[in-house]
């Protein structure tokens, strides 16, 4: 459940069958340049969101892990170079677990520094606008939904949360009024 070149991170690769590979490992090298050298960090962080949201069992076990999470994130976003190509993601994972922690002012904080750096990346957006539905802002959830279609007008992610939205607003509308129900006269 981690990305394919977690395995060829520091203390990955020599821990996972296959990671040491000489090859591969220049292969990211290049791709990632210098900031690989510190991904092993992010994959720890995924891996401890898996933890948190598949596998722990007590409230105080699911927020030790996502809180973990934050701190290898961190480890990773303060030394990227401001052009990493992979910032967008990681800021918006880390929101996505500052959100769960409860913490959603600082998690959207997170989203919209993803979106500044790659607007047309439609994650953080779906994340913030989930978070703005769960907390009963329809109305913020439906603007981020428009704003992030304009950049990313072909993301189904973003068309099914929309239409959701849409069916929900129909729903309570045609949805009878409690309460309201005239009593009838004599």
């Amino acid at each position: 459940m981690l990305p394919r070149y977690c395995i060829y991170t520091q203390l990955f690769r020599d821990n996972v069958p296959g990671g040491n590979n000489k090859d591969e490992i220049d292969r990211w090298y290049l791709i990632m340049g210098d900031t690989f050298n510190t991904m092993h960090h992010y994959c720890w962080a995924l891996m401890k969101t898996n933890r948190a949201t598949l596998l722990a069992r007590t409230g105080q076990l699911r927020t030790f892990y996502l809180s973990d999470s934050i701190n290898e994130f961190d480890y990773v976003i303060q030394r990227a170079k401001p052009d990493f190509v992979l910032l967008p993601e990681i800021h918006t994972k880390k929101g996505e677990n500052l959100i769960r922690l409860g913490r959603g002012p600082l998690g959207i904080l997170e989203l919209l520094r993803a979106i500044e750096l790659k607007p047309d990346y439609w994650p953080p957006y779906a994340a913030m606008s989930d978070h703005y539905k769960a907390t009963g802002d329809i109305q913020k959830a439906r603007e981020v939904l428009e704003k992030a279609l304009s950049f990313s007008p072909d993301a189904k992610a973003l068309k099914r949360r929309l239409t959701e939205l849409d069916e929900a607003k129909v729903k309570r509308k045609s949805a009878p009024q409690s309460g309201t129900q005239q009593q009838s006269k004599p």
